[in-house]
């Protein structure tokens, strides 16, 4: 075979296949366009909710990255299954196929379904956010890291707990960082022989010399209980939250020591016990068989 000969052959190709290859390939241009323009879209949509984290929307980070993941996974599936529907295949079938698969799926990882469902509902509402100290079901902790399955937290000895989102929703839950101010009780008791005069002059001294308590709502002294022991007697002020600590910590100390250096006494419980003598001449009398008497009845 010359030259000629190939020359007319793959004309002959072309003229029968040309135009079932220019459609191919129309088809593949426009498969590749998809793909770009779905990239371009996830990364205006990254950059999107980058901007509305970083600005004053004050839009929740672990939200962000959640968007990120739903929108990246989404843009990807949609992509995928135009561009089958485009080169012909039969994405009806895939469609339903992909729709049972989700079904036995679902029976299947129904707990971690769950969880997901949990995690989503956690974000939108956000009872709690990232750095937040909160309390539910017997877990105490600092949030790290809020995601679909899991919630991290750091408890306050340095412990790592991974909780389910399952187990922090439809559960009463504590933040203790959400409002801006706590309430301070510090109560002791003292001896009923004690003035509550002395002892409330004490704690308003503590109240003028503590500078970390609001005004709003003004401290407060008063007797909260007549005890067995003595008088229940709390001092109570409202701090900022992330001082609560600090300053229930210092007064603990500081109360303890002003309420000795006025002279009063802090009462502790006190039991009375008495021994009595046992009674030596205790009277004896026969036992009875039960069983024996019993048969002898019914005989």
């Amino acid at each position: 075979m010359n030259l000629t000969e190939v020359d007319d052959y793959f004309v002959k190709l072309w003229r029968s296949y040309s135009q079932d290859v220019m459609g191919f390939g129309g088809k593949i241009l426009i498969a590749v366009l998809i793909i770009v323009g779905a990239k371009i879209l996830i990364s205006v949509s990254r950059r999107l909710i980058k901007k509305a984290v970083e600005s004053r929307l004050h839009f929740d980070e672990t939200l962000a990255s959640v968007m990120n993941m739903g929108i990246r996974y989404g843009v990807i599936i949609i992509s995928l299954i135009i561009i089958l529907d485009i080169l012909g295949a039969n994405t009806g079938g895939l469609i339903a196929l992909l729709g049972a698969a989700g079904v036995a799926v679902g029976f299947a990882l129904k707990d971690t379904l769950s969880n997901i469902a949990s995690g989503i509902v956690i974000l939108f509402l956000r009872p709690f956010r990232k750095g937040d100290f909160i309390e539910c079901g017997g877990i105490i902790g600092s949030v790290q890291e809020l995601g679909l399955f899991a919630t991290v937290l750091n408890t306050a000895d340095g412990i790592n707990i991974s909780a389910p989102n399952s187990c922090l929703w439809g559960v009463p839950l504590k933040n203790y960082s959400r409002n801006e101010k706590r309430r301070l009780d510090v109560t002791l008791t003292i001896s009923y022989g004690d003035s509550i005069d002395t002892a409330f002059q004490v704690l308003n001294n503590i109240i003028n010399e503590e500078s970390r308590f609001l005004d709003e709502p003004p401290p407060q002294v008063m007797v909260q209980s007549l005890g067995e022991s003595g008088l229940g007697i709390t001092l109570r002020g409202w701090v900022p939250s992330e001082l609560y600590w600090r300053v229930y910590w210092d007064q603990m100390k500081n109360v303890k020591e002003k309420i000795q250096e006025a002279g009063l006494s802090i009462a502790l419980p006190r039991r009375e016990i008495r021994l009595l003598k046992e009674n030596q001449n205790i009277s004896s009398e026969p036992s009875i068989d039960v069983e024996t008497d019993v048969e002898a009845k019914e005989a």
